[in-house]
């Protein structure tokens, strides 16, 4: 490849436009050859790149597409928005996400061939740079999201990056008061209610919305048991008047355990931390995947009943709740 046209494609995670070719010197004969004998690869019209790279990019395809759409449009204000942004950021999104690329522009609307791109205003910080990309800023994008993705799935969203520190309550605020009048923003209100950064998975952020929509009370965050002084567990859920706690048991914990333990280990100590919460007068409910479906209904009055009983009248023991979460990390 002429250094001309290496250099291009470096600013722009692999990719490069006819333009940027012929500036380089090659004709449109040539790039013609180059797509029909396998080594450029066409992804939109005007927008190539190396069978090579593209094979080195993977999971990374949906940056591709995006990066692809923006250099086919040409246009310097549109940046990557949506359920592309929160891809790119890399939030858990819905499940139900379209593989559409989604962009914003604050002066044109436009649609195509698997792109879609609002028209919309953006201030000059809801738009932040990662590598080649402009992308809406953490809040605007999980907004904008809310106001389109089921409630679940956008508070999932929001735990996650406020869990992360890449956004703010405040920030979600502002950004959602800056869209008072569009569609979808009372939904995204709601979520932001809702959200909670001490959440550390999407399992205790959708296990505590089943909580609070069976109309139990709201319970603490990750709280610290002690006895003695000692830390016994930190607990995913607390109820403070029952001394009940609450685990969401995720599969991760056992299948990918982290700070190089082996499954073996993480399932021990559980059952000895467990042990010793029960020693200390406190009742716990694990809460699994497969509990939040069908049998949800059953969990519900199992945690119900619990609440029903108040707690041990002599505590060995002390419920700190945290102020903020920890992000798990291997």
């Amino acid at each position: 490849m002429h250094p001309v046209l290496r250099a291009a494609a470096e600013r722009q995670w692999g990719l490069f436009t006819a333009v940027d070719a012929r500036r380089a010197g090659y004709g449109h004969d040539e790039i013609r050859v180059l797509c029909a004998t396998g080594g450029w690869v066409r992804l939109r019209r005007g927008v190539y790149t190396t069978a090579a790279r593209l094979a080195d990019l993977g999971d990374r395809r949906h940056g591709v597409d995006c990066l692809a759409a923006l250099l086919s449009l040409d246009r310097p204000g549109a940046v990557v928005s949506h359920g592309s942004a929160a891809l790119l950021f890399g939030l858990p999104v819905w499940t139900g996400l379209d593989p559409t690329v989604r962009l914003t522009d604050p002066a044109q609307w436009r649609a195509g061939s698997a792109f879609r791109m609002s028209c919309a205003p953006l201030s000059p910080g809801e738009v932040v740079r990662r590598g080649p990309f402009r992308l809406t800023s953490t809040a605007r994008t999980l907004v904008d999201c809310a106001r389109e993705w089921p409630l679940e799935d956008a508070v999932v969203a929001m735990d996650a990056a406020l869990l992360a520190g890449w956004t703010t309550p405040q920030d979600l605020s502002h950004a959602v008061a800056a869209q008072a009048s569009w569609r979808g923003a009372p939904r995204a209100r709601r979520a932001i209610g809702l959200a909670d950064g001490r959440a550390e998975s999407p399992l205790e952020t959708r296990g505590r919305l089943r909580i609070l929509g069976a109309g139990l009370p709201t319970p603490e965050l990750q709280v610290e048991i002690r006895s003695d002084g000692r830390l016994v567990g930190v607990v995913d859920a607390w109820f403070d008047d029952a001394a009940v706690a609450v685990e969401f048991d995720g599969r991760v914990k056992y299948t990918r355990p982290w700070r190089d333990r082996s499954a073996a280990q993480v399932l021990w100590e559980e059952k000895r931390r467990e042990d010793e919460l029960r020693a200390l007068g406190i009742r716990v409910v694990r809460i699994a995947d497969a509990d939040l479906g069908d049998p949800w209904p059953a969990t519900a009055d199992r945690v119900a009943g619990l609440l029903g009983t108040p707690g041990p009248a002599t505590r060995p023991f002390t419920a700190t709740p945290r102020a903020l979460g920890r992000r798990q990390s291997a």
